[in-house]
């Protein structure tokens, strides 16, 4: 529930007259997270196992104890597949070394937005071949639509492919079909995209939101209709997106990490939580559940407790 400690302590103190002080709860919470870190790190190699995977990162302060009189900025890489687990990872910058450590087993395709960083790791790496988001090149075409009529087009044309997309959802379609139906349905609305993207590009400031918008658009061309003949990829990054936003509330709740060390261990127990929505676990059942098998349990059955 995003609770601040110093919330949960006043809360017992006040409500229940239980006297829990904020250390006895940080140091539960810190129990917690090693205990779980088994389950997190099984979903961890997991998720680098595989072949696809969404990646996103948000922003969040935390207090440095050599830093003093102001919070630092550090960052949760978010990692996920679009049906299976979602593992956060604590660094204290946005930097590629995170991500490079993170993925230096990974061997596929890595969907993401426009950061520089990923362009970086693939350009490093063959194996990685990145997949583009249209959720972000929708959103520079509707950030530019006070900028002329045409503006308007683009995002009809976008709706187009999000409506083929709408439709394989509700009929529950495969990756054959998927891939399929996209190649009949979708192609011709991209080549119908592209031929008019160019022609406008020529005409447009080029620091204009409009400009803005064709110029990344077009840069990342190759990634962005990648998804078309590979059913298993998702037209966007909106389901990694949708993971990172439960660590809003925490934001505005707890507006810090206290520590850098606290750092994963918030990653640990986002992972657990997040993956538990994902599933459509209880995660209050599930907690219960693991915490009290973990302690006898033997590491080759951490597996069955994801």
């Amino acid at each position: 529930d995003h609770l601040p400690l110093y919330r949960q302590e006043r809360i017992y103190r006040e409500r229940h007259g239980v006297d829990l002080t904020r250390q006895t709860l940080g140091g539960w919470v810190e129990a917690a997270a090693d205990w779980l870190s088994p389950i997190y790190r099984e979903m961890r190699a997991g998720l680098v196992a595989g072949n696809y995977l969404q990646v996103d990162e948000t922003p969040i302060r935390y207090l440095d104890p050599d830093v003093t009189g102001k919070s630092q900025q550090g960052y949760l890489w978010t990692y996920s597949h679009p049906r299976g687990n979602v593992v956060f990872d604590w660094q204290v910058s946005r930097s590629r070394a995170g991500p490079r450590a993170f993925l230096q087993d990974f061997a596929g395709q890595l969907q993401v937005d426009g950061y520089g960083v990923y362009e970086s790791l693939a350009r490093e790496r063959s194996e990685l071949i990145l997949v583009g988001c249209w959720a972000h090149v929708r959103r520079g075409f509707h950030e530019a639509l006070g900028e002329g009529r045409g503006v308007a087009w683009f995002l009809g044309q976008i709706g187009q492919l999000y409506a083929v997309e709408q439709a394989l959802r509700e009929t529950k379609a495969g990756p054959a079909l998927r891939a399929a139906v996209r190649t009949w349905q979708s192609a011709p609305v991209l080549a119908r995209l592209r031929r008019a993207m160019e022609r406008v590009r020529r005409r447009v400031l080029p620091k204009s939101l409009l400009g803005q918008a064709l110029d990344y658009a077009l840069a990342r061309w190759e990634t962005l209709t990648r998804y078309v003949a590979d059913g298993r990829l998702e037209i966007d990054n909106n389901l990694c997106e949708n993971a990172i936003r439960p660590t809003a509330v925490g934001k505005k709740n707890f507006l810090f990490i206290g520590h850098p060390a606290a750092g994963q261990r918030s990653a640990v127990i986002y992972s657990v939580l997040g993956s538990c929505r994902r599933h459509g676990i209880n995660p209050a059942e599930y907690l219960r559940d693991v915490l009290e098998r973990l302690p006898q349990a033997k590491p080759s059955e951490i597996s069955t407790l994801t």
